[in-house]
């Protein structure tokens, strides 16, 4: 399986401007530039793609984990911040911390938390990323 996600961008760094799009069409041509990846522009930044990246792939991970663990997920929420920091190499990606609450019908404490754990670790975004990834999940019944 290959997926496509593409870009443009005119002018320098602080003041140029550009658009994201994906294969699918889901974005086509959001806008993105300096003051949203940095300030507070309206439009969106590639952070702000890979926290949804990951927050989806986690998701769907930890639904798989639970349903091998003999449980099955009413409703799973999950927020991924990432944190971008400038560092000796550069600006970096530097954690991500996933904030999960997932509603489970009589749900086993312990086996959801190896579940989520094991969905943490295991999910493809969190294996391609080099962040610290934290995580604090919730568990309701």
């Amino acid at each position: 399986m290959k997926r496509k996600g593409s870009a443009i961008w005119q002018g320098g760094l602080r003041d140029g401007k550009g658009t994201v799009s994906t294969e699918s069409g889901v974005l086509n041509g959001a806008q993105y530039s300096f003051g949203t990846r940095f300030e507070s522009g309206a439009g969106t930044n590639p952070e702000e793609l890979i926290a949804a990246a990951h927050a989806g792939c986690f998701t769907m991970a930890l639904s798989k984990q639970l349903e091998d663990a003999g449980m099955r997920a009413e409703g799973i929420n999950t927020t991924a911040e990432v944190t971008l920091e400038k560092t000796d190499a550069g600006f970096t990606i530097t954690k991500v911390h996933l904030d999960v609450t997932a509603r489970v019908a009589g749900g086993d404490r312990a086996a959801f938390e190896t579940a989520a754990n094991n969905a943490k670790a295991g999910c493809p975004v969190s294996r391609l990323l080099k962040a610290d990834i934290t995580m604090e999940a919730r568990l309701e019944g």
